[in-house]
């Protein structure tokens, strides 16, 4: 490890966002990412096994590691993963979290806690960080109650909320990799016209959080794109950036699949606090597309998409 940077651990190392994380900042920061079972490798990146079943098992780590930012990615995301097996999912996204924000408080470590834009009923659009929550399922459920765990533990821990997408590994494909790889391999796919969000490309999500950890922010903010779109006009504009045909997108009813544990129609948040904290956009659906296509073939995305 370079100890002549500011060091940056971050939990749930092998998932999409941290995997992002790394390669976004690993020339400006000294990147730990914090693994349960999977081996990661990745040039200029460290790893190390961490166990985040106590604060205490926490703490050790940090005293060990000193890191200047602690980024809590890890979760259980799996939206009927979730409602298959609450206690799991409260275990891993409440109980995990307040351990780590205990350990960030105990060391003095500023915490960013990664929540997610599941928390409300979707009844309203652009919902504001301080619309009372109203989650529809158990995920929607742990992650808010992480929340309030976290921030009654440690007032100064940053939280996150957002939905992103990038390059992802072999093993946990995004959003975005899953619309571009079935267009390409000429398969049909089908997106909700009904469903709407505020999505983020990783890197802008990445920069745009140290930006507020620079200025030392805390509490609550929506880190989401400028658009509000729904899931089928997203893929119509990743179909236009890389010159697949958008007729193999069908769209179609969240209604006409009922097998799907509830979720809610709007999840689109809007971040008009942030943009006003940082005097910034942070960018359109296109804006952030064009982007995603001009990273494909960077050093860092393909090291990515080969683990």
């Amino acid at each position: 490890m370079n100890n002549n940077r500011g060091r940056i651990l971050i939990t749930g190392g092998s998932g999409l966002l941290a995997l992002n994380w790394a390669v976004t900042i690993r020339d400006k920061y000294s990147m730990v990412l914090g693994l349960h079972d999977r081996k990661i490798g990745l040039r200029d990146v460290s790893c190390i096994p961490i166990n985040l079943k106590t604060a205490g098992s926490v703490f050790e780590i940090l005293q060990r590691i000193q890191p200047e930012v602690v980024v809590h990615t890890a979760g259980l995301t799996n939206v009927e993963a979730c409602e298959q097996n609450p206690e799991l999912a409260r275990e891993i996204n409440v109980t995990l979290a307040r351990n780590v924000a205990q350990a960030t408080k105990q060391t003095g470590i500023k915490l960013v806690h990664i929540s997610t834009d599941h928390l409300f009923d979707g009844s309203k659009p652009n919902v504001s960080e301080d619309e009372p929550l109203a989650p529809l399922n158990v995920y929607g459920k742990t992650k808010g109650d992480a929340e309030n765990e976290v921030l009654s533990v440690n007032e100064n821990a940053l939280i996150v909320r957002t939905n992103f997408y990038g390059w992802g590994p072999s093993y946990r494909s995004s959003f975005s990799d899953m619309i571009i790889n079935n267009l390409r391999a000429k398969k049909v796919i089908t997106l909700f016209d009904d469903v709407f969000y505020t999505s983020i490309l990783a890197d802008n999500l990445i920069t745009t959080t140290h930006e507020l950890i620079d200025r030392d922010a805390s509490g609550i903010y929506h880190v989401v794109g400028d658009e509000r779109i729904s899931k089928y006009g997203f893929g119509l504009k990743i179909a236009e950036e890389f010159g697949v045909d958008p007729a193999l997108i069908i769209p179609r009813s969240i209604g006409s699949n009922p097998n799907l544990v509830k979720r809610p129609l709007d999840m689109s948040l809007s971040n008009l606090k942030v943009r006003s904290f940082l005097s910034k956009k942070i960018g359109s659906a296109d804006e952030h597309i064009t982007r995603l296509k001009q990273q494909e073939l960077s050093v860092a995305s393909q090291e990515i998409m080969k683990l």
